[in-house]
Formats: C-alpha cells, sequence, structure tokens
C-alpha cells in the first residue's frame, strides 16, 4: 500500500520538474497558495518600447493577482533574438513572449494579413482592431503551432523619410531608391507605387543613406531617433501606409495548467499592457519629431495618402495575395468596415 502512494506522489510531481518553462506545475499546483513564476521576454533593448511593455506587464499581472502570479523579465537579447525567442517560447524554456509580430509569420502565416498596406488609418484604429474579436480571429490557431494569443501592441506606423526631395503624392516616390525590410510584402508594395525599393537589414541602413544606396527609409518617427538612421534626412511625410504590431503570446503547456482565474489575470492585462505600448509609441514619436525637427528635417503633416492608395488599386489590391493561405477577405472586410 505504502508503495502505491509513492509512485502516485512521483506521478504528481514529476510533471512539474519535467515541464520546460517551470512556470505553474499543474492546474491543481496553480489553484494552491503557493505564487507561480512566469518567464516573459522581449528581445528588445533597455529602452525598447517592447521592453518597456513587458516591464508594465510585469507591474500590472503582479499586483493583479496580489503577487500570486510573479513575472522574471528578460530583454536585450538575453534569451536569443526573435526567432530564436519564438523557438523557445513555442518549446516551453520561455514561458510568455512579447515580439515584432511579422516575426511570427514565419510559422504562423495568418499573421501576414496584418502587413498589407493601408489596412489602417492610424494606430488608434489598429490597437481597437486588433484587441477585438477580429485579432483573436486572426490568431485564433497559435494553439495549432504551441503557443496562445494574449494581445496585440504596438512597433509603429510606417511612413517615408527621403534624403534630397520631399514626397507628397504618389508621383513622387517614382524611381526613388527606398530602404525596405526583406519582406515580399514591402518589395511588392514599393515596387507598384513605381519606386525602386532596395531590402536592407537595418544595421546596413545608415550607411546605405549615406552613400546613395538608398534614397529614403519607411518607418516611425521614433525608429528612425531610437535606430540613429536619420542624419542624412531632410524630409519626412506622414503617408500613414503601413501598421507594424507586436504581439504576446504565451506557451501553449504552461497556459493549460493554469487556472481561469490566473488565465484571465494574464489574458486582461495583457491587453492593458499592449494600449501602454501604443500610447508610449505616441509619447516617443512626439519627442522623436521634436528631436528631427530640431536636425533640421521638414514635415509634410497632409500628404495626399489617397494618391498612393489609387495607385495601388485601392483594395482589390489585397486580391492579389487571394491565392495565400493566410488571406481572409472576410477579416479585411471587417477591418476595412471599422
Amino acid at each position: 500500500m505504502k508503495k502505491i502512494t509513492m509512485i502516485t506522489a512521483l506521478v504528481l510531481i514529476i510533471p512539474g520538474l519535467i515541464f520546460a518553462g517551470g512556470g505553474a506545475d499543474s492546474k491543481a499546483a496553480a489553484g494552491d497558495s503557493k505564487p507561480i513564476t512566469l518567464t516573459i521576454y522581449s528581445p528588445g533593448n533597455a529602452t525598447s518600447v517592447p521592453t518597456k511593455t513587458i516591464l508594465k506587464y510585469k507591474e500590472l499581472v503582479e499586483a493583479a493577482s496580489g503577487g500570486k502570479i510573479l513575472l522574471t523579465a528578460h530583454h536585450s537579447g538575453e534569451l536569443g533574438n526573435d526567432a530564436e525567442a519564438l523557438q523557445s517560447t513555442r518549446m516551453g524554456t520561455i514561458d510568455i513572449i512579447f515580439a515584432g509580430t511579422s516575426g511570427f509569420t514565419s510559422f504562423y502565416d495568418k499573421a501576414s494579413i496584418l502587413d498589407l498596406p493601408f489596412l489602417f488609418r492610424d494606430a488608434k484604429q489598429a490597437y481597437e482592431v486588433v484587441n477585438s474579436s477580429i485579432g483573436e480571429q486572426i490568431f485564433s490557431d497559435l494553439p495549432k503551432v504551441g503557443l496562445v494569443y494574449l494581445s496585440e501592441g504596438d512597433n509603429g506606423m510606417r511612413h517615408i523619410a527621403t534624403t534630397r526631395k520631399p514626397v507628397h503624392t504618389v508621383d513622387d516616390v517614382r524611381g526613388l531608391k527606398i530602404r525596405v525590410p526583406t519582406s515580399k510584402m514591402y518589395l511588392d508594395v514599393w515596387g507598384a507605387l513605381d519606386a525602386t525599393p532596395v531590402a536592407l537589414a537595418l544595421n546596413e541602413l545608415a550607411i546605405a543613406l549615406a552613400n546613395g544606396t538608398a534614397e529614403a527609409q519607411d518607418n516611425a518617427t521614433y525608429h528612425l531617433v531610437a535606430n540613429a538612421t536619420y542624419d542624412d534626412i531632410k524630409y519626412y511625410s506622414f503617408i500613414n501606409y503601413m501598421w507594424m504590431g507586436c504581439t504576446m503570446a504565451a506557451n501553449a503547456n504552461m497556459w493549460n495548467k493554469l487556472t481561469p482565474e490566473q488565465q484571465k489575470i494574464l489574458k486582461d492585462n495583457a491587453v492593458i499592457a499592449a494600449k501602454y505600448s501604443f500610447d508610449t509609441i505616441e509619447e516617443d514619436n512626439v519627442s522623436a519629431t521634436e528631436t528631427l525637427k530640431k536636425a533640421g528635417v521638414q514635415f509634410d503633416n497632409a500628404p495626399d495618402i489617397q494618391s498612393f492608395k489609387n495607385k495601388l488599386g485601392g483594395n482589390n489590391y489585397y486580391k492579389k495575395y487571394a491565392n495565400e493561405s493566410w488571406y481572409n477577405q472576410s477579416i479585411i472586410d471587417r477591418i476595412l468596415a471599422k
């Protein structure tokens, strides 16, 4: 009889010992009076908005749980780059990740829909859409790849900054050598606008702008300042052509071991933290704009955005991707109707 009791005890203990993330041993353990500790990670540096956001999330969760859920925050490449960290979260060695949504598309192509141009009018609308049932629908299949969707934060609205001439209408970008990330979507969009897109890694951008390999970049104002890529920039135009997100997701195995109450605390405060990221970037954009103005950059606050949309063919442009596995016309229609 004693042997049976010992075996039963081992069965209860072993799952907690072999769980990779170590955050929540079991639903039974999660419900007891002892606090659980989860690891949250942002690959960004200490001053980046994603890192500021996970630190805010830590504060929110620990307060809302009365100290029963503790978050250990890591950042600045401590646990790997975006791709490595995402894989670690899927495996369970990281419990919660907050990283650029574009990184998720390498294994979850449904997120690619958020990269479509002129999908959102501004960041405010993006927040309301991606943290509604629409965002839940886009990320509904994340458990199939080992993750659970928590919320969608901000990584900035992309505009255009140039070194030699201002941009007011789409005609002004004809032949313009614009640096873009190494993404087919970005190359497609700027090619359709008759620009000459140049795919370069971010660490190559400043040199490219200095030597003329690139004559423009598409980024939020705070990105120009944070990445120190504005020395050769003379003009900036707010064309609001593409929004960038940051996704917060949890390891699915860890999540399933939490109680419904703990899950609710993590989910509810993830949405609050997401709003914090939007508010923080809005503030950073204001201060970055002042920095750029002091550096002599001239701003066009009211460019002819419609000319860019017209050049793409309006909303029909999206149908270019109709045969892609991630394409979903009903989701696009729901977003555009907002």
